[in-house]
C-alpha cells in the first residue's frame, strides 16, 4: 500500500520550525545559529533527543554532522540519506535549512508510525554547515559527508572574532574526521528538501518544485584603471573616465544577458569607486560580475564572450582593465532516477509540481557528484531568503513534506 497524502501536517511542520528556531533567535526577530556556536550546539543537542524520543538511532560523526536512522530490516547495508543544514547567515530566517531537517524527521516519523521499519535505512541529517557565515568555507557538513573536505583548509583560519576554526570545532566537543576522504558505502540516495529562495514556484503558483539541475557559477572581479582628474577642467575628450567605462560594462553586461534568455542570468552586484568624490573624474573603479548557467558549455561560452566585450570597451575608452575570475563552479545535475521517482509520486499524488533548476547553490551540488541525489524545493514568498521575512505557507511546507514521505517510501519500502 502506498503513502496517502497527510492532511494535518501544517500545525505540525510549523511548530517544529518554530521550536528550532528558537536556538539562536535574534531580538530582531531572525535567526542566527553560526557553526560551533553556543546555539549551533543547543539547537543539535535538542535535535538528537528529539530523534531519540522518537526511537530513530542517534549519532554525531566526527564534525558534528547528526544523523537520525529508521533501520531497515532486509537491506541494513543501504541507506536512503535525506535532511539540510542547521546554521544559518547571521539573523537569518527561520525556513532555509532548518525546514529540510524538520521535514525529514516528520516523514520519518510518519512512515514509522503507519508503516513500520523500512525494508532499507532511511536517516535524516542534520548537516553541521553550509553557509560560510561564521568562518571564510562553505559546505563543511555536506563536503566531509562525502569526502571533499580537507583538514588542511580550515586549520588556521578564524572568525570575525579571532576565534581559530581549531579551537570552535574542539570547544563545541568535535574534532576533524581521521580519514577525511572516505565515504560511507551504505549511501545509496539522498534527497534535499529546501525553500526555493527565489520567487518562481510562488509567481507560476506551483505548491513543489522538482530541481533537475543546480546552475554553475563563474564570480569575477574586474578592475578598471583609469586616470583621476579635476572635474571642472578636465575636457570631456580628454578622460580616462572609469566610472564611464564601467557604466558601459555593466550595461553590456546586462544587454547580453537579457538577449540570451533563461537559465542564464548575470549580475553585477558591486561597484566601488575611487576616489569616489562629487569634483575627481573616478580614476579607478572595481566591480563584481556572477554569472550562473544550468550547462557548463553555454556558461563558459557567455562568460568568455562577456570578458571579449570588456576589454573591447576598455580598449575603445584608453583604459586598463583587470579580470579575476576566482570561482569557478560546474553546474550540477541531480539524478536522472531519483528526479524520475519524485516526478511519478507527485503525478500519482496530484502534486502541483513544476520541473526546475536551482538558482542558488545547496550541500546537494556536493553530494550529487558520490551519492544520485535530487532535491524538492517549497515556493519563497517574494523569493525572500536569509532574513528575518523569509516566509512560507504551512499549507506548501506540508505538500512538501507530502512529497518527500512518498519519494522515501518508494526509495525506502520497495524491493
Amino acid at each position: 500500500m502506498d503513502p496517502k497524502i497527510v492532511s494535518n501536517l501544517e500545525n505540525e511542520v510549523q511548530e517544529k520550525l518554530n521550536w528550532l528556531g528558537e536556538f539562536g533567535k535574534d531580538p530582531e526577530g531572525g535567526v542566527s545559529r553560526l557553526l560551533y556556536s553556543k546555539e549551533w550546539i543547543e539547537a543539535q543537542k535538542s535535535l538528537e533527543q528529539l530523534f531519540k524520543d522518537e526511537g530513530l538511532a542517534v549519532q554525531f560523526d566526527e564534525v558534528g554532522n547528526l544523523f537520525g536512522r529508521l533501520e531497515g530490516t532486509t537491506k541494513k547495508d543501504e541507506t536512503i540519506l535525506t535532511g539540510s543544514h542547521v546554521d544559518t547567515v547571521k539573523n537569518g530566517g527561520l525556513y532555509d535549512g532548518q525546514y529540510g531537517i524538520i521535514a525529514g524527521f516528520l516523514a520519518l516519523k510518519y512512515l514509522k508510525e503507519n508503516y513500520g521499519a523500512p525494508l532499507r535505512n532511511i536517516e535524516v541529517v542534520s548537516m553541521a554547515e553550509e553557509e560560510g557565515s561564521r568562518f571564510p568555507y562553505s559546505f563543511w557538513g555536506s563536503k566531509n559527508i562525502v569526502g571533499q573536505a580537507k583538514n588542511e583548509d580550515v586549520k588556521g583560519i578564524k572568525d570575525f572574532e579571532g576565534i581559530p576554526f581549531d579551537d570552535a570545532i574542539h570547544q563545541a566537543g568535535f574534532d576533524y574526521r581521521q580519514n577525511p576522504e572516505q565515504v560511507r558505502d551504505d549511501l545509496k540516495t539522498f534527497i534535499e528538501l529546501h525553500v526555493e529562495q527565489g520567487n518562481v514556484l510562488e509567481v507560476e503558483k506551483k505548491d513543489v518544485g522538482i530541481v533537475q539541475h543546480i546552475v554553475g557559477q563563474r564570480r569575477y572581479t574586474v578592475t578598471v584603471q583609469g586616470e583621476a582628474n579635476h572635474a571642472g577642467t578636465t575636457p570631456m575628450g580628454y578622460r580616462k573616465d572609469a566610472a564611464n567605462a564601467v557604466s558601459r560594462m555593466v550595461c553590456a553586461i546586462n544587454d547580453a544577458a537579457v538577449a540570451e534568455g533563461d537559465p542564464l542570468v548575470a549580475t553585477v552586484g558591486k561597484i566601488i569607486l575611487e576616489p569616489n568624490t562629487v569634483n575627481v573624474v573616478p580614476g579607478k573603479a572595481t566591480f563584481t560580475m556572477d554569472i550562473r548557467h544550468t550547462e557548463k558549455g553555454a556558461l563558459v561560452e557567455f562568460a568568455d564572450q562577456v570578458e571579449v566585450k570588456l576589454r573591447e570597451i576598455a580598449g575603445n575608452l584608453g583604459v586598463q582593465i583587470d579580470i579575476d575570475l576566482w570561482m569557478d563552479a560546474d553546474p550540477v545535475p541531480m539524478d536522472p532516477d531519483v528526479v524520475k521517482v519524485l516526478q511519478e509520486q507527485c503525478d500519482k499524488n496530484d502534486l502541483n509540481y513544476k520541473m526546475m533548476h536551482s538558482g542558488a547553490g545547496h550541500d546537494s551540488q556536493n553530494i550529487a557528484p558520490v551519492i544520485p541525489t535530487a532535491m524538492i524545493f517549497v515556493p519563497s514568498h517574494k523569493g525572500i531568503s536569509h532574513s528575518p521575512n523569509e516566509y512560507t505557507n504551512p499549507k506548501q511546507l506540508a505538500e512538501g513534506v507530502n512529497a518527500l514521505i512518498c519519494a522515501l517510501y518508494e526509495l525506502g519500502y520497495k524491493a
